[in-house]
């Protein structure tokens, strides 16, 4: 595989990364400042795809270690979330409920185990994730194209609304695990495509374009949460944000969208944290209704390089297990070799 091919999924993490913070950062900004600003338009135009690309990717390269070796696989795919997710469950949890935690232990206790059946917050993708890890490995010997049709089937019976079961696991899996799976069923024609793309600037461009009339009139219409048509908004929409990311590769001044995606754990697990930090200066600064666009990029800006930055500052030190997970967290009987080409999520 080459660092061309490598570099472009970089690129798509990094767009993700951005459009998943940007909603909550957009969200909560807006939310409390009462006023819509500059970066609403984007949030909006991003929701058919924001996270089903983001899934799409996380499957790419899943036939590495698919029908490897399990404890391998355990290790990589399983106990790999597992850590971060009990990891920073129970910092977000400390921090967010730091009264409660003080006043009433037990109640805290009780909140903090039932956070690993429902996943409260930002941690609900880390929690599906390892959900899709494990499921997909169980059935791996099912055809693919089975399991893909299969897929479907859930999403399009989410979408009717014959699953509701109010537990966040399951409702979010059958509308999302199609994304995953179809990431790994269809890597090679997803690689295919970027490279096509990568290579033809101004079809490439042209197909955005088109891309872009198509996805905003369906979000005007409120089609990307329809039955089908969110689905094949959701895959055209990450065919764009993998063709931006393709295209991204020449210029240098784009590479900080590969370095965000590179570190896409770090800032997801993160960002929270200063998002709170901006909400509270923005409430204390009795920011007025005319910039809330500015306000939403501040804190769009602190929930991305904060994240960044304590990494950066932590990575000489022992705390750099906060965001990569040490050798005692790891199955004694994978190979070191094998730890270190470990990617992050």
């Amino acid at each position: 595989m080459t660092n061309s091919r490598i570099d472009w999924v970089d690129y798509a993490k990094g767009i993700c990364i951005i459009l998943v913070v940007m909603m909550h950062a957009v969200n909560r900004v807006e939310g409390q400042i009462g006023a819509e600003g500059f970066l609403g338009p984007i949030v909006h135009f991003s929701q058919p795809f924001r996270m089903p690309d983001f899934f799409l990717i996380s499957g790419l390269f899943l036939s590495r270690s698919l029908n490897g070796p399990l404890a391998e696989y355990a290790d990589r795919k399983f106990f790999h979330f597992v850590y971060f997710y009990v990891l920073w469950h129970t910092i977000q949890l400390t921090v967010f409920e730091l009264p409660l935690l003080m006043s009433a232990p037990d109640s805290f206790l009780s909140l903090w185990l039932f956070g690993f059946a429902e996943p409260s917050g930002t941690l609900w993708f880390v929690h599906m994730l390892l959900v899709f890890y494990a499921v997909t490995r169980l059935i791996r010997k099912v055809p693919v194209m089975i399991v893909l049709a299969g897929a479907v089937g859930l999403q399009s019976a989410y979408q009717l609304g014959w699953i509701d079961t109010g537990w966040s696991v399951i409702d979010r899996f059958s509308n999302r695990y199609v994304y995953f799976f179809a990431g790994y069923a269809l890597a090679p024609a997803v690689f295919a495509f970027a490279s096509r793309a990568a290579s033809s600037l101004p079809l490439a461009v042209a197909g955005l374009l088109v891309w872009a009339v198509i996805n905003q009139l369906a979000v005007d219409r409120g089609l990307h949460i329809g039955l089908g048509t969110s689905l094949i908004l959701g895959a055209l929409g990450a065919a764009a944000v993998c063709t931006i990311a393709a295209l991204l590769v020449r210029f240098e001044w784009a590479r900080i969208l590969r370095y965000c995606g590179r570190n896409s754990i770090v800032i997801y697990l993160v960002f929270p944290i200063p998002l709170a930090v901006m909400l509270k200066l923005i409430a204390l600064a009795n920011v007025p209704a005319d910039l809330a666009g500015p306000a939403s990029l501040l804190t769009l800006a602190a929930s991305i390089l904060g994240p960044l930055a304590i990494h950066r500052i932590l990575k000489p030190t022992p705390l750099v297990a906060l965001f990569e997970r040490p050798a005692w967290a790891r199955l004694r009987s994978v190979a070191p070799e094998t730890a270190r080409r470990e990617p992050q999520a």
